[in-house]
């Protein structure tokens, strides 16, 4: 049975325990936030036995297995190195690291430690786009010439102080949502040779919405986050042989519509829970078998990801007031 703590108690901590739930070999038991109360009541309400008002506590506490961090990402970093100094195993949320300096260090410290890190990638394991890279991979739908895809939702109604606007937190939508469709651009066609991008920004300095352009030798993938309004959701792959839609919201989608030769089948591949248990469960594969890393999502492919953020980040001039 795979011992997990959790650190953080907010929204994507509670949708991560119940998928939790939904996994054989694995269960909460500790949860820790700077509030004790807090802590307890998350706790109690996923029957975890304990509960601590410091994440420290938690990281010394020898009650678990592995650790889930939830917290913004601008304390992934110096959470993920305490809790892996400990001798810890850590699963931390994307993005992994607030720049490629930091993820450097966060996978020097799982190596120095000798722990399993993983970031959270959890769209990387759902079962839809492991379908699709694999019809990708195997030439269903022939060389591969555009891809396409979003990922924005309006937020500027929210709290200035809250992470998404607030650039002390790493606010904005880039390293939020746009992870994602950088993501997707990223498994499927490998890094881009160049990079366009273009941002605008929110009156508290954070970047409210951004469009990329990545370049390949024969491809272009073209995608944009925003926090300034809604979108689709819907990803295009499109090759020389037909075309692949991945349903909205394409990052945690159920199913796929397949148009070649004239034909459209769509097909519907389901998921688990909300999606988490495809994550959960490759974390625990990886655990049982000793690895220190995933070969789904490697320590490589998180490197990569935020080399490739930090590139538009140039290109847009968005930075964060602690760098």
């Amino acid at each position: 049975m795979i011992k997990w703590g959790i650190v953080g108690a907010g929204n994507i901590a509670h949708s991560f325990s119940k998928d939790l739930a939904l996994v054989d070999g694995g269960k909460l038991v500790s949860v820790a936030s700077r509030s004790i109360d807090k802590a307890q009541a998350f706790a109690n309400e996923y029957g975890a036995p304990n509960a601590y008002g410091s994440y420290e506590e938690l990281f010394h506490s020898g009650t678990v297995d592995i650790i889930y961090l939830a917290t913004p990402h601008t304390s992934h970093a110096d959470l993920s190195i305490a809790a892996m100094k400990a001798g810890n195993a850590v699963l931390c949320e994307k993005p992994m690291g607030v720049n490629k300096p930091e993820v450097e260090q966060m996978i020097a410290v799982a190596k120095e430690n000798n722990v399993f890190l993983m970031e959270a990638l959890w769209s990387r394991f759902n079962p839809t786009i492991v379908k699709v890279k694999e019809l990708v991979d195997n030439g269903t739908i022939g060389d591969i010439g555009y891809l396409h895809s979003d990922f924005a939702f309006y937020a500027l109604n929210r709290d200035e102080e809250g992470r998404l606007l607030n650039p002390d937190l790493a606010g904005g939508s880039l390293l939020d949502i746009g992870i994602y469709p950088i993501f997707l651009a990223y498994v499927m066609l490998g890094k881009p040779k160049d990079i366009k991008a273009t941002a605008n920004f929110y009156k508290t300095g954070v970047e409210m919405q951004c469009s990329m352009i990545f370049n390949y030798d024969n491809a272009q993938a073209i995608l944009y986050s925003g926090l300034n309004s809604d979108s689709e959701k819907k990803a295009e792959i499109a090759g020389s042989k037909g075309t692949i839609f991945l349903h909205p919201r394409w990052h945690e989608t159920t199913g796929y519509t397949l148009i070649k030769d004239g034909e459209t089948s769509s097909n519907e591949v389901g998921k688990r829970g909300k999606g988490y248990v495809h994550e959960i469960e490759e974390v625990h594969d990886c655990l049982n078998s000793g690895k220190k890393e995933s070969d789904m999502w490697s320590h490589q492919n998180s490197l990569d990801l935020v080399e490739i953020m930090d590139s538009v980040r140039k290109k847009t001039g968005i930075v964060f007031p602690f760098e």
